[in-house]
C-alpha cells in the first residue's frame, strides 16, 4: 500500500489575517483569457497585478471592469491589464495559454523570468517541462474549473470540480509554492499546496484523457458519457493512462485504475454533467485543441516507455482529424481567444 503525502491546505482569508504587515506580491500574467483574467481579478484583492491579454479585452475591463458570475459569485473588478508587460521585477509569472502556446510564451518572455517563480496554471501535461528548459523556477499548477465567456470583460465560472493545486515541479513544496497557495486562498480561490504536483496533474490528464475528447468527438456534455458504450472506452483510455504513468514512475492518488473510474463516476462526473468539453468548444470555433498535450501526450509517453496506447491514438487522431475537415476556419492563435470555455 502506498503511502501518500497530504495537502497542506488553507482556508480563505487565512493569507490576508497572517500577513497584514507583509510587502504586498508582484504578480504578472500571461497569455490572459477566460481563466488568467478571472484569476487576475481576484488576486487583484490582494497583490500587485497585471494581466497580459488582447487589447479589446483591456479596453472592455478598463471601460466597464470586469465581471465575474457563477459559483464562484457575481462581481465586477477592475485591475491593470494591456498587450505587454511592464516593466520591473515579479515575485510569480503565472502562464495561463494555452498549451499549444506555452512554447512562444516562453521565448517571448524568457528575458522577464529572472529570479520570478513561473507558475503554470493550464490543461494537460507537458507544459512544466517545457518551462524548464527556461527556468529552474518552476511551479506547477491545476485548477479543475470552467470558465466561459459572456463578453470581452465578463467570465462565468461554471464548476468547480476541487480546489486549485501548486507544487514545486516536478515534486516538492517550499515557501513560494505555499505563499502562492493562501494569496489563492486570500483572494477567494480554495487552493492547496501539494508535495507530489506531477501526480496531481497527470490525475487531471485522467479526468481530461477520459472526457475531453469523446465530449467533443460526440458532441454532448460530460454527463451523457456514462451510458455504457462510452464508458467502455472510458474504462480503455484509463488503464491506458495507468500504464503510462506507471512506466513513467509517476504516482498517482488512485493505485488502480478501477479506483479512480469510482471516483470520476461517483465524485466528478456529477458536478460537471452539464459541461460541454473545451475541446468541443474549440473545434466548434474552428480552433486548434490541446489534444497533443492530453491524449496524444499519453501517446508520445508510451511510446517512450513502450507501451502501447491504441485507444488514446485513435482519440487523438479523430481529433486531428476534425480539426482539418473542410469548411473549418482554423484559428492557430490560442493564446488569448475570447470565444469558448477554458479549463475542463
Amino acid at each position: 500500500t502506498r503511502t501518500v503525502k497530504k495537502r497542506k491546505s488553507y482556508q480563505p482569508g487565512t493569507y490576508r489575517r497572517e500577513n497584514r504587515r507583509m510587502t504586498m506580491k508582484k504578480i504578472g500574467i500571461l497569455g490572459a483569457g477566460a481563466v488568467g483574467l478571472t484569476i487576475a481579478a481576484q488576486l487583484s484583492r490582494v497583490a500587485d497585478v497585471y494581466a497580459v491579454c488582447r487589447p479589446r479585452h483591456a479596453e472592455a475591463i478598463s471601460a466597464q471592469g470586469f465581471t465575474r458570475t457563477g459559483v464562484w459569485g457575481e462581481e465586477t473588478i477592475r485591475f491593470p491589464c494591456g498587450e505587454d508587460l511592464p516593466e520591473g521585477d515579479y515575485d510569480y509569472l503565472i502562464i495561463s495559454c494555452k498549451s499549444t502556446e506555452t512554447r512562444s510564451i516562453c521565448e517571448e518572455y524568457k528575458d522577464r523570468f529572472g529570479a520570478a517563480e513561473v507558475v503554470s496554471l493550464q490543461n494537460g501535461i507537458g507544459n512544466e517541462e517545457i518551462i524548464s528548459e527556461y527556468t529552474n523556477h518552476v511551479i506547477g499548477g491545476l485548477i479543475i474549473t470552467g470558465f466561459e465567456w459572456r463578453g470581452d470583460a465578463a467570465v462565468n465560472v461554471s464548476v468547480e470540480v476541487g480546489p486549485a493545486q501548486f507544487g514545486r515541479f516536478p515534486r516538492g513544496t517550499d515557501a513560494a509554492v505555499e505563499q502562492l497557495a493562501k494569496l489563492f486562498c486570500a483572494a477567494g480561490v480554495n487552493s492547496v499546496a501539494t508535495e507530489r504536483i506531477r501526480g496531481e496533474l497527470w490525475g487531471k490528464a485522467l479526468y481530461n484523457c477520459s472526457l475531453n475528447p469523446l465530449g467533443a468527438l460526440m458532441e454532448v456534455p460530460y454527463g451523457a458519457l456514462e451510458a455504457p458504450h462510452s464508458w467502455t472506452i472510458i474504462e480503455e483510455i484509463v488503464g491506458e493512462v495507468f500504464a503510462v504513468a506507471k512506466a513513467r514512475d509517476v504516482l498517482l492518488s488512485w493505485e488502480t485504475p478501477e479506483q479512480y473510474l469510482t471516483y470520476l463516476r461517483d465524485e466528478q462526473m456529477p458536478v460537471s454533467k452539464a459541461h460541454h468539453s473545451s475541446m468541443y468548444q474549440d473545434l466548434k470555433r474552428g480552433r486548434a485543441t490541446e489534444i497533443d498535450f492530453m491524449n496524444g501526450a499519453v501517446v508520445a509517453f508510451g511510446r517512450e516507455c513502450g507501451i502501447a496506447t491504441p485507444v488514446n491514438k485513435t482519440l487523438t487522431n479523430l481529433i486531428k482529424f476534425r480539426e482539418t475537415l473542410p469548411g473549418t476556419t482554423r484559428n492557430t492563435n490560442n493564446r488569448i481567444d475570447s470565444t469558448s470555455p477554458e479549463q475542463i
